[in-house]
Formats: C-alpha cells, structure tokens, sequence
C-alpha cells in the first residue's frame, strides 16, 4: 500500500509535512505558528498496488499547540 496526500490539499500545507509512502507516518518538514494556523485538516489516500489499483482515504486533524505562552 502506497500512502499520499490528496490532491484537494494545497501545495503550502503539504510542504508543510511528509507523508512516509509506506508506512503513512506524518511528520512535520517546517514551521507551524499557532497564531497562523490553529488546525490542519488532511486527507490521506492508501492505494494498493493491484489490477485495478483500489483506494481508500481517512482524515487526519492536527492541532497545533501555543507552547511559547
């Protein structure tokens, strides 16, 4: 199973992160300000590597935290 984000996830909110292909593990690649943005929706796709490729795709919600307060 290979795991990507969306395409209906903007370019900025994905260099925000990194989605490992195989495992689907989510990592931060930069920055996130609490007082620019508060939450981040992102939609995930699992696709098989069948004939047909089949595909499924769940939600995940990250809350960022003001840990400098």
């Amino acid at each position: 199973i290979d795991y990507s984000f969306s395409e209906m996830i903007s370019t900025e909110v994905q260099d925000l992160f990194i989605i490992d292909k195989n495992s689907g593990e989510v990592r931060t690649n930069g920055q996130l300000d609490f007082e620019e943005v508060q939450s981040y929706d992102l939609e995930i796709e699992a696709r098989d590597k069948g004939t047909p490729p089949l595909s499924g795709h769940c939600s995940v919600v990250l809350e960022v935290l003001d840990v400098n307060d």
